[in-house]
């Protein structure tokens, strides 16, 4: 299926930042090539979906086995609804041009949209999956959150298509000794256990709202206001900002938090844009131009 985004994609500018958050065993980016490769869970189960990303949009490609000695062919309705999940994990069906009228004056955001005026908020096709990892990368190098990551997606993982594994589901991490998964993952014990109060509290959430609040995030040990505003920009909200980000507040001159807080007022709507601008063009800037650089 072709999944065209309104008005255009800048391709290179999201497959570095899938490239810097790819997780071993769970997922493949292969930014020359201009494809991804992961899982995604359907109406029938978990799925492989193989993206390939252009200056329009996606080509979206379904493997019909995932996972069953017997393959299951992909459904008009299935395939609808796994293409729902990869248009809003991309946000290919906003229109830009209010971001454009609200953000395009600004003496600091104005050349970087000129330069990129089809960038996006990159979003997530599996919330867990992205306050996990997000957790794990705490205070280490996106390398480093990577290798977590993909420790934990080998030892608690269960395989399916293709050879890949699915992430971690929260009932099967909340079953985990702390202890082992500090063993098994490398964490510190602080961080193992906030892993598993993730868990234990995204449980308790999909009794009832279907994921954690923002409330709840915060009163998992171990969890500030920088993961929960960051996973707010991945949840979905296009008004979301990150004032306590590092890479953000040198990009606007080195500033406290309070004075981004303040800065980004005028921002409004459409705060997450203005990240996002600003995360990219730190990114490309820190070794020339490279589609493959690190983006938050």
């Amino acid at each position: 299926m072709r999944l065209d985004a309104v008005g255009g994609l800048e391709p290179d500018a999201v497959l570095g930042s899938l490239a810097a958050h790819t997780v071993p065993g769970a997922e493949q980016t292969d930014v020359e090539a201009r494809t991804h490769s992961r899982l995604i869970s359907g109406p029938r189960g978990p799925r492989r979906v193989f993206l390939r990303l252009d200056e329009g949009g996606i080509d979206l490609e379904v493997e019909a086995d995932h996972g069953v000695e017997a393959p299951l062919p992909v459904g008009p309705d299935e395939l609808l609804a796994l293409s729902d999940i990869v248009r809003a994990w991309f946000d290919l069906d906003t229109d830009l041009d209010p971001v454009h009228r609200a953000l395009g004056t600004d003496p600091l955001l104005a050349p970087l949209m000129a330069s990129r005026p089809d960038l996006r908020v990159i979003g997530t096709p599996d919330r867990f999956q992205s306050a996990v990892t997000t957790v794990l990368g705490q205070q280490v190098s996106l390398a480093a959150g990577r290798t977590f990551a993909g420790r934990l997606v080998s030892a608690y993982g269960a395989p399916a298509a293709g050879g890949l594994r699915r992430f971690p589901e929260a009932q099967s991490l909340a079953e985990v000794g702390a202890e082992e998964l500090r063993a098994v993952v490398g964490l510190t014990g602080a961080r193992a256990r906030t892993v598993l109060s993730l868990a234990q509290a995204w449980l308790a959430s999909e009794d009832s709202s279907g994921t954690a609040t923002r409330e709840e995030l915060l009163a998992v040990p171990g969890i500030g206001p920088w993961t929960v505003d960051y996973l707010a920009v991945r949840f979905g909200d296009r008004d979301a900002f990150a004032p306590g980000d590092l890479v953000l507040r040198r990009a606007l001159g080195g500033i406290t938090a309070k004075q981004a807080s303040e800065r980004a007022e005028a921002w409004r709507p459409y705060r997450a844009y203005a990240l996002m601008h600003l995360w990219t063009h730190t990114a490309y800037a820190r070794r020339g131009v490279s589609p493959a650089q690190p983006v938050p």
